[in-house]
């Protein structure tokens, strides 16, 4: 009798995200002070409502005209070149910061960020979106089906920038995206 190879558990994704991957300049889009920048900053926090001290966000996202970046360099910021795409580890507090623009609308679309998640306990990134306050548009199909929640529009809270909290489970859990070709079951 011959059997075929035993299924092993899973992986899940981090720690080591938060002290791993990080590189020079890797939360700052644009350069803190210059023209047009905004602070887009928020707390990570899993189901019980406890920090994630160890997690790593990243955004993608379109410039202030609402083009998509096809720029290369992500991974080296020359202080200038804007590739739309940025990565925070969180602080011992959960917290996140970046510094980048204001996206624009992107094929008549509502203004967003991309956000994606990586954390302890993971067995994959988690994909959400982060849109900017409506300011009376109609919600996209995506808002709309989330019926009253509103956990995907970012807040002004006064002088400090923007702010997207982000739940990982549990009754207040942030809605997350799913894409087919980056599922990890096979």
């Amino acid at each position: 009798m011959t059997t075929g190879p035993t299924p092993t558990p899973g992986q899940t994704v981090g720690p080591f995200f938060h002290y791993a991957l990080p590189f020079p300049g890797d939360r700052d889009l644009v350069a803190p002070g210059s023209t047009g920048a905004v602070r887009l900053h928020g707390t990570v926090r899993d189901g019980g409502g406890a920090p994630v001290p160890d997690a790593l966000v990243e955004i993608w996202q379109a410039d202030s005209q609402g083009r998509v970046p096809g720029k290369s360099g992500s991974f080296r910021r020359d202080g200038h070149t804007f590739t739309g795409f940025g990565r925070a580890s969180t602080d011992r507090a959960g917290d996140y910061t970046f510094t980048t623009v204001l996206p624009g609308r992107v094929d008549g679309g509502l203004p967003f960020f991309s956000v994606v998640v990586f954390a302890r306990g993971l067995l994959d990134r988690l994909f959400t979106r982060a849109y900017l306050p409506l300011d009376g548009a109609a919600p996209d199909r995506l808002l709309t089906s989330l019926g009253s929640r509103a956990e995907l529009l970012v807040v002004r809270p006064g002088d400090d920038g923007l702010r997207f909290d982000i739940t990982l489970q549990g009754h207040d859990e942030t809605p997350f995206l799913a894409y087919p070709r980056h599922s990890c079951s096979h």
